[in-house]
């Protein structure tokens, strides 16, 4: 009895030995979000209550401020394109890195609603933009700013959606959402190949030759995984139609963009929206995938552009 204990003891021993060496060697989260490592970031950096944020502001103090938020993943330098176009045009452009991404911190906490919500509220307070905004978000920005406005009409001009998410993901199953091993195969198996993932956002790839290097930074920083796979459980289950119905309810004047061969999201999705935002404009855009506000974004930008001007 006692030899038996012994070998099953030996043999849990070994496996978590070298569980914990294969962590050690898949995880590339080995550096910490430090000054040191914001040095040589861009943008400026503000104190919130979940911890530090990086930003950037740019346009005319005087003009109208518009707030981009990005997707699930790659962080602010997504809008570049966009902020250059409607900062050129006279708009107050902010725009910054979600909790967890970017060079924003990883606090330790449930990325859900609530978080993300805080974020956007305390910038902006943080910065004195006290009169109404114009929000846009992609893919996961969709839902981030679409609860935003719902919870905060008062502090929202318009909305605009490009490529959101969509529907009801579910119920929370899988070996994700199971305590300790979720976290292990998410850190080990997913983390590391999230870079190159990226490319699948784009029907012309080989235009962005540089989108995986400019992510890749991030997944070396501590808690980068934690912030994805919590977000990830956080928004299972999470009605998205109803995130939306409660804008169109708020009368908040929205605008959607969609690319017709969207992968991530399928265009198709885009149906959703539109019934749960019924006076919505719609825009489809044509030879773009999920991110059109890249692959298209002289045609992205003026449709944006001529919305906002249509609701002074």
């Amino acid at each position: 009895m006692k030899r038996h204990a012994a070998i099953i003891t030996g043999v849990v021993a070994l496996v978590v030995v070298l569980c914990g060496g294969f962590y050690v060697a898949r995880n590339p989260e080995r550096a910490t979000l430090d000054d040191a490592a914001r040095k040589a970031a861009p943008g400026r950096f503000v104190r919130l209550s979940q911890g530090t944020t990086h930003y950037d502001l740019s346009g005319p103090d005087s003009g109208r401020t518009i707030v981009l938020v990005h997707g699930f993943s790659v962080p602010y330098y997504m809008w570049d394109s966009t902020a250059t176009a409607l900062a050129k045009a006279g708009y107050r452009v902010l725009r910054y890195d979600e909790y967890g991404r970017g060079y924003s911190d990883r606090p330790g906490v449930e990325y859900d609603a609530n978080l993300y919500d805080r974020q956007i509220g305390e910038l902006l307070d943080s910065l004195h933009v006290t009169g109404k905004v114009d929000l846009a978000g992609v893919s996961m920005g969709g839902w981030v700013t679409a609860t935003f406005a719902g919870r905060h009409p008062d502090r929202v001009r318009t909305l605009a959606l490009f490529d959101p998410v969509a529907g009801t993901s579910g119920r929370p199953t899988g070996v994700l959402y199971w305590p300790v091993i979720g976290p292990f195969v998410f850190q080990t198996m997913a983390v590391p190949s999230m870079a190159d993932g990226q490319a699948s956002d784009f029907v012309r790839p080989e235009r962005f030759p540089d989108w995986a290097d400019r992510y890749r930074p991030q997944t070396r920083l501590r808690g980068f995984g934690h912030a994805l796979l919590s977000t990830r459980r956080a928004t299972a289950g999470v009605s998205m139609d109803s995130v939306y119905r409660t804008v169109a309810t708020a009368g908040i004047p929205t605008l959607l963009v969609w690319g017709t061969q969207d992968q991530t999201v399928p265009f198709a999705r885009s149906a959703d929206v539109r019934r749960d935002i019924p006076a919505a404009e719609f825009h489809p855009i044509s030879d773009a995938g999920h991110l059109p506000i890249l692959e298209q974004a002289a045609a992205t930008n003026a449709v944006l552009l001529a919305f906002l001007a249509a609701h002074p």
